[in-house]
C-alpha cells in the first residue's frame, strides 16, 4: 500500500494543508457567488437595453420632428391660402357670382384640407411626445440603475477585498506548511488533489476514511496496522492519501 515515505509528523501536516485548500476552495466559490455579481450582470443587461432603446427612440425623435415640421408647414399653407381667399372675399375684388361660387367653394374645401391636415399634425405631435416621454423615463431609469450600480460596485469591492485578505492568510499559512512538507509527498498530494477534486488526501477515522466516507474492511484495516509509522498510506477505495491519527480506530 505504500508507495512514498514521510514521518507521521509530515503526514499529519497534509491534514492541515487539505484543509487549507478546502478554505481556499470555499473562499474562491464565495468570490465567484457574490450575489452582487448577478445582480451587476441584471442591471448592466438592462442598461444596455435601454441604451439601444434610447438611441431608436432618438432616431424616431428626428423623424417625428422632420414630419411634425412638414404637418406644420402644410397647414401654414392652407391657412395663408384661406387667408388670402377671405381677404379676396371681404375686399368685394370678387364680382362674378360664377366667381364668387368658385372661391366660396374654394375655401370650404380648404377648410375641409385644413382640418384634416390639422388631424395629421395632432397624430404626430402626440406621437412625438409619447417619444419624448419614453425617452425621458428611460433617461431616469438609467440614471437609478447608474446609482444603484455604484453602490453594487462599492458593496462588491467589500466583499472581494475581505475575502482576498482571508485567501492570502490562507495561501501564507499553506506555503509555510509546504516549506515543512518532502517534495516528493507534497508531488503525489498534488497530483491525488488534482485527480479528486481537490481533496488529495485523507483522515482515517474510526476505521473510515474521510475523504470517501467508506469504511475500510478487516483486510485493508490490518495492512495499515502492519505499516510502518513513515509509509505514506492510500485508501484502496478513492486512493487518496490515507493519513492515520489518534481517531484512527487501530
Amino acid at each position: 500500500m505504500a508507495s512514498v515515505k514521510a514521518s507521521p509528523e509530515a503526514q499529519l501536516r497534509l491534514l492541515e494543508l487539505a484543509d487549507l485548500d478546502a478554505e481556499l476552495g470555499r473562499l474562491e466559490h464565495r468570490r465567484r457567488s457574490l450575489p452582487e455579481h448577478a445582480e451587476l450582470s441584471r442591471l448592466e443587461e438592462r442598461d444596455r437595453e435601454l441604451r439601444d432603446e434610447t438611441a431608436a427612440l432618438q432616431a424616431r425623435e428626428g423623424d417625428l420632428r422632420r414630419e411634425q415640421g412638414k404637418a406644420d408647414a402644410d397647414v401654414e399653407q392652407v391657412r395663408s391660402r384661406i387667408t388670402r381667399d377671405r381677404t379676396r372675399l371681404d375686399a368685394g375684388q370678387v364680382n362674378s357670382p360664377r366667381e364668387l361660387g368658385n372661391l366660396q367653394s374654394e375655401i370650404e374645401s380648404l377648410l375641409r384640407r385644413q382640418s384634416d391636415l390639422e388631424d395629421v399634425e395632432l397624430d404626430v405631435m402626440e406621437r412625438l411626445e409619447a417619444a419624448q416621454s419614453r425617452l425621458k423615463d428611460a433617461a431616469a431609469e438609467r440614471s437609478e440603475i447608474a446609482a444603484e450600480v455604484a453602490a453594487l460596485t462599492a458593496r462588491r469591492d467589500v466583499a472581494l477585498a475581505e475575502l482576498a485578505e482571508l485567501s492570502a492568510k490562507a495561501s501564507d499559512r499553506r506555503a509555510a506548511v509546504l516549506a515543512e512538507e518532502p517534495a516528493d509527498l507534497i508531488d503525489l498530494y498534488e497530483r491525488l488533489r488534482a485527480q479528486h477534486g481537490g481533496v488529495g488526501a485523507a483522515a482515517l477515522r474510526r476505521g473510515q476514511c474521510q475523504g470517501c466516507h467508506l469504511s475500510l474492511n478487516t483486510v485493508d484495516l490490518n495492512a495499515i496496522r502492519a505499516a510502518a509509522a513513515d509509509d505514506v498510506l492510500r485508501c484502496e477505495e478513492c486512493r487518496r492519501i490515507l493519513v492515520r491519527t489518534d481517531e484512527s480506530g487501530l
